[in-house]
């Protein structure tokens, strides 16, 4: 009876063990995480510690002190088992993860570990703490990686932090169309921002780039949302923030200098708690972050250079248009010039058609209408030159095909565009009204003295007679040393234009004036921009190409320019250009700018013509050396 109760209780319990699980074996495992993906931890950041154990019943003990950082919460964070059968052998894994949360405090690497739970030891890890702003950056772009994001300005939660040229989850890259190119050739400068945080407040540059030996037009063409970009093997959301089109103004090596831009965000940083397990709390951020630098290798023009170059750098296309062919003399005519087409259309200049036209017509300075747009990648448009003519005689006269001289660089050749000529017919002007009046013959016969017939002087033995035959010779002398005179001027273009250079200026300003009044700030500043270094290169007589702070500076001094009227002059166009590009609060006011413009260019005026008695004394001296 004893027997069969015991095979009856030891059956079943049997059959119930072999129904029962196996444990694999028992494990503990040591891993940290860091704040961010790059695996960097800095001072004053939270990170983490895990223990994994697996297939052990006991907790871990909480740890009272850690190398390098201050024990702030440990808990158990996740739970999670799998069962396995295989051949009807049946097998269980428990995995439980507890979470030490630390505080980094002092930089230099440590290590933490062994841990024991259960009697079974666990690995060691080692790991490095960084002084803030000191980390690596393995996912910032090539400029975020020449610098290090700075440490936060306050660890008080409820205050943004501050960084310096951004971390692994926000940075900028600057880049430029070609690193190598020719001189006035566009380029496009993009700033583009990368980011990874959900989402972004504000983006707003808080200085301008610094384009030093360029030209610059601004483009609107950015982004108005955001795109997905891989870059270094991560995904970030893109957006180009800010587009150039520069042009290079002098040959070599040229740095563009990054502006900074603040941008706001949000940041979310987790916590383990015992009863919500994971909490994600975020808090506003404030970053100051700048570009990378660049560097253009600046190739000059071929050489040698067409007589009748342009300045025109790009692809063009000139065209004409006469109002009419039949006009009368003296009365005025007009005739227009277009170029269109993309490049540096601003500072096109056409031929002197004074020294094209016919000696019969004259022809005076041009007004301008220059229309453009900025594109993506150079700025198009087109530039009217509209001149009025003369006829100074009757008949008919051909009107020559007007050369266009410019530039290609996509085929690195100096091409030419030609106009449409003209044969225009010249009739008979209005003659005056003393040439209309008619002469009348009076009869009547004027009393005779005998007395003053008998000694009358014959009138061909007088002075007076003879008066009349030299006068007109020496009118004529005069005439012709005069036309001469005149022809060497105007075959003498670039003398011409130094001297003329004071009356552009000041017909420049009065556009300028015209700004002013209608309060049109950007178009005011390129008024004087072009009001100050049109009046610089013709007085300087410096062709487009060679117009730069370096040359102006070196010929006024040679020109014995006043050193503080260089420097005011020189501070007058960077004052300008800064302003085309900063905030409407920093600039000066139009009335001011003006006013200095006008003072400075009086005063370089006083002191050219000062100049040219000092270098007449000084090529006198040298003479009379060489005499010795």
């Amino acid at each position: 009876m004893t027997m069969k109760i015991s095979r009856t209780i030891l059956l079943p319990l049997l059959l119930l063990i072999g129904m029962l699980p196996a444990f694999a074996n028992p494990k503990v495992e040591l891993r940290v995480e860091a704040p961010s993906r790059t695996g960097n931890i800095e001072v004053g950041q939270n990170f983490y510690i895990k223990i994994v154990v697996s297939n052990i019943g006991e907790t871990p003990a909480a740890p009272k002190s850690v190398a390098g950082a201050k024990v702030l919460y440990f808990g158990h964070q996740s739970s999670s088992s799998s069962f396995t059968s295989i051949n009807g052998q049946t097998s269980q894994s428990v995995v439980n993860i507890y979470a030490l949360t630390l505080k980094a405090e002092k930089a230099g690497k440590f290590s933490f570990g062994p841990v024991s739970v259960g009697g079974v030891k666990s690995n060691a890890v080692s790991y490095t703490i960084h002084e803030a702003g000191k980390a690596p950056d393995p996912y910032a772009a090539p400029a975020a990686n020449s610098g290090s994001a700075s440490a936060a300005a306050s660890q008080d939660p409820d205050q943004p932090t501050f960084i310096g040229k951004g971390n692994e989850r926000l940075f900028l890259r600057a880049s430029v169309s070609k690193t190598t190119a020719y001189e006035q050739e566009a380029l496009v400068y993009t700033v583009k921002l990368y980011t990874t945080y959900g989402s972004i407040k504000f983006i707003g540059a808080t200085d301008a780039p610094k384009f030093d030996g360029f030209v610059i037009e601004e483009s609107n063409n950015i982004s108005n949302q955001l795109t997905y970009e891989t870059y270094q093997g991560q995904t970030y959301a893109t957006a180009v923030i800010a587009r150039y089109i520069i042009f290079p103004q002098m040959s070599g090596q040229l740095k563009i200098l990054g502006n900074k831009y603040t941008v706001s965000t949000d940041a979310e940083e987790y916590y383990h708690d015992p009863f919500f397990s994971q909490l994600t709390v975020r808090r506003p951020i404030q970053l100051n972050v700048s570009p990378n630098d660049l560097t253009v290798n600046v190739k000059p023009l071929p050489t040698p250079r067409p007589a009748n170059f342009s300045g025109g750098v790009g692809k063009f296309n000139i065209s004409s248009t006469l109002k009419s062919a039949d006009v009368m003399a003296n009365q005025a005519g007009s005739i227009t010039y277009a170029v269109t087409g993309e490049g540096n259309l601003k500072y096109i200049n056409l031929p002197d058609l004074n020294a094209l036209y016919p000696d019969e017509i004259e022809v005076f300075s041009p007004t301008t209408d220059v229309k453009t747009v900025v594109g993506l990648s150079n700025v198009s448009g087109t530039v009217k030159f509209d001149y009025s003519f003369m006829p100074l005689e009757q008949g008919v006269f051909n009107i020559p095909p007007v050369e266009l001289v410019y530039f290609n660089p996509a085929t690195g050749k100096y091409e030419t565009s030609t106009s449409r000529g003209y044969t225009l017919k010249v009739g008979k002007g209005q003659e005056s009204a003393k040439s209309q009046s008619t002469l009348t013959y009076n009869s009547k016969l004027l009393p005779v003295s005998l007395k003053s017939a008998r000694y009358a002087r014959p009138y061909v033995r007088g002075f007076a007679y003879w008066l009349i035959y030299i006068i007109p010779v020496l009118l004529l002398g005069g005439a012709l040393i005069a036309r001469k005179k005149y022809s060497e001027m105007m075959a003498d273009v670039v003398g011409l234009r130094s001297k003329r250079a004071g009356k552009m200026a000041r017909r420049r300003l009065k556009k300028c004036e015209v700004c002013m009044k209608h309060d049109k700030e950007e178009e005011f500043y390129d008024e004087m921009l072009k009001a100050v270094w049109g009046y610089l290169g013709d007085k300087l007589k410096l062709p487009l190409s060679e117009l730069n702070r370096e040359n102006v500076s070196q010929l006024l001094k040679e020109h014995f320019i006043e050193d503080e009227n260089i420097e005011k002059v020189l501070h007058l166009l960077d004052e300008c250009e800064f302003a085309k590009y900063s905030p409407a609060s920093s600039r000066r006011k139009m009335p001011e700018v003006y006013d200095s413009a006008t003072q400075v260019l009086n005063a370089l005026e006083a002191d050219f013509a000062e100049s040219g008695k000092k270098i007449t004394a000084q090529q006198k001296s040298l003479s009379n050396d060489e005499i010795i």
